[in-house]
């Protein structure tokens, strides 16, 4: 094989590769010979079929089989020989092929930029921690006594009423007629939360245990049967419990339910949770300020096709017309991911970042963890889905080459309360900042407590 620089401008550069025929007419007699232990044609016995009567046979298909793999082959090992970074796909374009020929073709490769890195040390960031306020805590420990309340039975000779629950068995119909998911079993209402249908509630103050009571309502105009859109309905409903609630009291003993040891520990974790959706939130801005000078400091031609591609995948569920309108945005877009992907990977080769099988592990137990009781649903999601994996493995990448960075730089340590950072966060989340490639950070919802368990991080 022979391999020549033929033109080399810019990012691109084409190969000139000549495979000797002799190379070529080898391949063909080993392919002819391996084909001869596959080959049942009547009058020979299995695998004494003569090499030359296959070729006079299946030639042409053999021979186009064999080009593509030498192609194939070559290809790589010409570009390993030139030691070049290629950027996508290689292009072919045969010269001269055909049996009793030297096989003749350029190879158009788009290279990676080369990337020379500036020094890190008059970057600036600021990293940031939230101090999370007891009356915050004490909001949420409250909304979930609310949420985790505590139903007992009433005796039968009480009725419902607001606040109570009500557990019921339904029989539906419209207009006389049965319809699919006209039936219930063991539904329980909390009355006053109005939940179910409107008006639903207040038809069940006054029942008891026991009870048989018709009550009217209208469905939804958003249900999945468009003929059934509100329509009036008649709810046959037999009452098999009525409970009045009693509200837990904060203690040890609502800590344990709750997932915690003690009332103490509960509290931590409660502040540990409200912190971490804070720095989730937070670490993405300075992950943005420390890019944005990154890329501002390097100057990097890129392969137009890597651009194409990301646009590609960026707008392939926008309408045609839509990828016109903001093609200019996208493509700029699309140079800025491409040019801090490129970027990150050097240092992360430079400095030898690697994410081990334990690394890997370690971010699912973290992420078990805030699922508890889902240990095995994570589990089988990674192990059946290596493109999930991947994705956590790239992730963890881009982490480790943030705080590698980070450690290099100027960054300023700084303790905020809740206020500023939401006023950062909402700063970060202005709309004139849609038009850069920016993901929008949520502001922790500080008084919305979970019903689930909270589990230690």
């Amino acid at each position: 094989m022979k391999v020549e620089v033929q033109s080399k401008k810019g990012l691109r550069t084409v190969l000139s590769v000549i495979v000797d025929k002799k190379t070529i007419q080898n391949k063909m007699d080993q392919r002819l010979t391996e084909l001869q232990k596959e080959v049942t044609l009547k009058g020979f016995r299995a695998g004494k079929v003569p090499p030359s009567l296959i070729k006079s046979q299946f030639g042409k298909s053999i021979y186009g089989e064999v080009i593509d793999k030498i192609l194939r082959e070559t290809s790589a090992k010409a570009i390993q020989e030139k030691k070049i970074k290629i950027a996508g796909q290689p292009k072919i374009d045969l010269k001269t092929f055909g049996e009793g020929k030297d096989l003749n073709y350029e190879l158009q490769i788009d290279l990676l930029p080369e990337i020379k890195l500036k020094s890190f040390e008059n970057l600036k960031a600021v990293d940031f921690n939230v101090e999370i306020e007891n009356s915050i805590i004490d909001i949420k420990l409250k909304e979930l006594l609310r949420q985790n309340k505590q139903f007992f039975d009433k005796k039968e000779s009480e009725s419902a009423k607001i606040g109570d629950q009500v557990v019921f068995d339904y029989s539906a119909t419209v207009d006389g007629n049965k319809f699919e998911g006209s039936e219930g079993k063991g539904v329980q209402l909390e009355l006053g939360k109005d939940l179910f249908l409107k008006g639903f509630d207040q038809q069940l103050v006054g029942v008891k245990k026991s009870d048989v009571k018709i009550l009217d309502a209208v469905l939804p105009a958003n249900h999945p049967k468009k003929e059934l859109s509100n329509k009036k309905t008649k709810f046959e409903c037999k009452i098999l419990n009525v409970k009045q609630s009693k509200e837990s009291k904060l203690d040890d003993n609502f800590a344990k339910i709750m997932g915690a040891k003690n009332l103490d520990e509960l509290k931590k974790l409660i502040k540990s949770q409200i912190s971490s959706q804070y720095l989730q939130a937070l670490n993405s801005i300075t992950k943005k300020e420390i890019l944005d000078q990154i890329e501002k400091n390097h100057q990097l031609d890129l392969p137009q096709n890597l651009i194409d591609q990301e646009v590609s995948i960026m707008t392939q569920n926008l309408k045609k017309e839509d990828k016109e309108k903001h093609k200019t945005n996208n493509e700029k877009i699309a140079r800025t991911r491409i040019k801090l992907g490129l970027i990150l990977n050097e240092i992360g080769e430079k400095n030898n970042l690697q994410v081990s099988e334990n690394d890997v592990k370690a971010e699912i137990q973290k992420q078990i963890k805030t699922m508890p009781g889902q240990e095995k649903m994570v589990l089988d999601y990674y192990q059946k889905n290596p493109n999930a994996t991947q994705s956590l493995k790239s992730s963890i990448y881009e982490i480790k080459i943030i705080d590698l960075i980070k450690s290099k730089i100027k960054l300023q340590k700084k303790t905020i309360n809740t206020k500023e950072a939401e006023k950062i966060i909402s700063e970060f989340n202005k709309p004139n900042l849609e038009k850069t490639n920016i993901k929008k950070t949520d502001t922790p919802d500080k008084n919305k407590a979970k019903t689930q368990k909270i589990s230690k991080k």
